[in-house]
């Protein structure tokens, strides 16, 4: 099954490296030595790519910039959805959208330190609020994006205010103080500030990474009840089952029918199945009795 799925799971990361926005993230995984492939006992990491048709997953032994370039494609021209990890620091800011969902979180840890830095968590909690305020108005179509636009700017001004203060306290390279997390964090945050705004004028663009977040729960679920892989066969079998369980079920179309349609093609030298998006008159022809 892994082999019979390697040329459609192919294509699929080809079109999913060529679409105009993409989610990623990633999450731990186990990889065995049992084929020798992972004699140092690394950690595996388990990455995947969102669109809304395709998704594909990956297992690395590695959660480096390196793999994102190699997955995403670093002639990649489109948008990348996903959290602040320094993984994905290559991409040119005006092709990331940093996550929302992250970003609340980081101003909760914020706001959670005593002093100057409670003030500055809770500004910038109240400004996330007012911006999803509006964002939700947009969704159920009660408020235009020319006026969302309109809107978001004094939420932008004010959580740049915020950020720039936090900022400008001095602190020291080796300092550990909750005051310096607070300091490090808004700097790292004004140094990509434009990839917060991407979404406000992308229309196809969401302003959290939930859609990989989702994706990665059956990941998880594998990871928890089977213990991960014993061997990069193993990872990839994984890898290539979930791209096309999660595509598929996108797509509302059936698994078991491309899987048997997959393995039959593999065995006869037919035409592999194909996890791109279909027009009804591409759908696969049903196989013979």
């Amino acid at each position: 099954m892994r082999d019979a799925l390697a040329h459609p799971v192919e294509e699929a990361l080809a079109y999913v490296q060529q679409s105009g926005v993409l989610h990623s993230d990633e999450t731990s995984f186990s990889q065995g030595n049992g084929d020798g492939a992972n004699e140092d006992g690394k950690r595996a990491w388990i990455w995947v790519l969102v669109t809304p048709v395709v998704s594909v997953f990956t297992v690395w032994l590695s959660r480096s910039q390196a793999v994102a370039k190699t997955l995403i494609s670093e002639t990649y021209d489109g948008i990348v959805v996903s959290d602040r990890y320094s993984g994905y620091g290559w991409l040119p800011v005006r092709q990331r959208q940093v996550c929302w969902a992250h970003l609340k979180r980081d101003f909760t840890r914020i706001a959670e330190r005593r002093g100057v830095s409670q003030s500055i968590g809770e500004g910038l909690l109240a400004q996330e609020k007012k911006l999803f305020q509006l964002w939700y108005q947009v969704r159920d179509g009660t408020l235009t994006r020319e006026a969302f636009r309109q809107a978001v700017q004094p939420v932008q001004a004010e959580v740049n205010r915020w950020l720039q203060e936090a900022a400008s306290y001095a602190i020291s390279t080796q300092e550990k103080t909750p005051l310096a997390k607070t300091v490090r964090t808004c700097r790292q945050l004004l140094a990509i500030e434009p990839a917060l705004w991407t979404f406000v004028e992308s229309v196809e663009v969401e302003p959290t990474n939930n859609a990989a977040e989702r994706a990665l729960r059956p990941a998880v679920i594998w990871r928890r009840t089977s213990f991960g892989a014993q061997s990069q066969a193993g990872s990839e079998f994984v890898a290539r089952m979930l791209t096309v369980v999660t595509s598929l079920q996108t797509q509302q179309r059936d698994v078991l029918d491309f899987l048997t349609h997959a393995i039959h093609a593999a065995r006869f030298g037919h035409e592999h199945p194909d996890l791109l998006p279909q027009t009804p008159a591409e759908e696969e022809t049903p196989l013979a009795a």
